[in-house]
This record gives C-alpha cells, structure tokens and sequence, in this order.
C-alpha cells in the first residue's frame, strides 16, 4: 500500500487530504512544517510528498530542497498563492507537480496517482544503452543523464522527463494537453502555467540547444533536432 507525506501547518487541510486519501486506499502520515518533514523523510520511505509552501520553522521550498539532497520522492506543492515565480522556485527545488488553493481534493488525488505510476514505471528495467545526440546535446535515457556540450546538465525529475518524450517525439507537434496528460500522467485541466513553467526551465538548462524546442503558437511545442549518428562529427 503507497504511502503520502501530508505536510501542511493547518490541521483543516491535512485532515482534509488525509480523509479523501485514506478513501482512496493510501496510507498516510502528516507533518506540520517543513522540519519536521525532513526529519520525517530521513526516517521513513513515502510514495508521494504534498508539501504546502507557507509553513513555520522551515517552508516547503526550503524543505523540498533538503529533501532533494537524499531522497527522489515525488512532491506535489500547495500553495495559496499562483505566482509565477512560485510555480517556477517549487520546480527548481525539485517539485513534480504545483496546485493552487482552494484546490478539488479528487483532482489531488488523480495527480497523487499519476505520480506514483509516472515513479514505478521510471524505476522499471529499460532497453539496453540508449544514447541519442542532437549537436552538442547528450541524451543517455538509460543513465538519465543529459549532458550540453559535454557538460552534465544539473535538471529537476520533471525536466528530464519532459525532454525525453520530446526527443521521443522529434518532429512531432505536441498539443498542451498531450504533453501534460503524457508527462504528468493526469486529465488535462485547462490551467497550462505548469506546462509553460517547466517548458523555460527545461530550455533554461538546454543552453545554445534551447533552440530545438520550438513554440507552436495556439497548438503547443515540437522538438525539431537533426540526429547525430555515432561517429559522426
């Protein structure tokens, strides 16, 4: 049975979340700031973190970053505000998923479930090496690794996975709605920030190679990168 970090510093909510998780058959844990989470982390295994960003003592960004150092779990944040900025620092600390209160508990929930299916099936066995290039961009999808002119590139767990269905689907337009669905694995809701977020992060990390990920206005993005066979210079 999968097991959910609730970490929140009012009680309503993580009683709340708690109640609707439990319905749905997780086991659950809580924790009222983000201190007492790592601590908690450190000790325990969880299949998914929701982390509410605003707390006392240690706040979840900060919480998700200590975390990050030790542990892969996937973090959904809350938050009560929708900032930009926000949506942007949760995914560079290493945040999967961002959602905004007040927030639909059954949506929660759905995004709790794509999460620990995206995580089992990322730990699953996978085809021998494989190693693409596109110029100067590496991507090792059995090492996940990426690497920019020879350099590795430091990305979130979204990013990578964002970048891989893209390479996946060189040449290929991909709407909003398919790259959420395919890559975070839930409904699509009509809120695309989270997409747009990840989307200037992930060319952020790209470097000179941002240029392959191409904005398909009012449809979505393609990868447009020529294969650079073996040996080829």
């Amino acid at each position: 049975m999968e097991k959910i970090l609730i970490v929140d510093d009012e009680q309503k909510i993580r009683e709340m979340i708690k109640k609707y998780a439990e319905f749905e058959g997780y086991k659950t844990d809580e924790a009222s700031d983000g201190m007492e989470a790592v601590l908690k982390v450190r000790k325990s295994n969880y299949d998914v973190i929701i982390m509410d960003i605003m707390m006392p003592d240690l706040d979840g960004f900060s919480a998700v970053k200590e975390i990050r150092k030790t542990k892969n779990t996937p973090v959904i944040m809350l938050s009560a505000r929708g900032e930009e900025y926000d949506r942007i620092h949760g995914f560079e600390v290493g945040a999967d998923d961002y959602v905004v209160k007040p927030f639909s508990p059954k949506e929660l929930m759905m995004r709790v479930a794509a999460l620990i299916k995206r995580s089992k099936s990322a730990s699953g066995g996978g085809d021998p090496h494989e190693i693409l290039k596109f110029e100067g961009l590496t991507v090792d999808f059995t090492g996940r690794l990426v690497y920019v002119d020879g350099v590795q590139a430091e990305m979130t767990p979204k990013e990578y996975d964002l970048l891989f269905y893209f390479v996946r689907n060189n040449g290929i337009a991909l709407t909003r709605e398919r790259l959420i669905t395919e890559v975070w694995g839930y409904d699509f809701y009509g809120d695309d920030r989270t997409l747009d977020s990840h989307i200037k992060l992930l060319r952020k990390s790209l470097g000179d190679y941002a240029k392959f990920i191409v904005t398909l206005r009012g449809v979505g993005y393609r990868f447009d990168g020529k294969r650079k066979e073996d040996g080829e210079k």
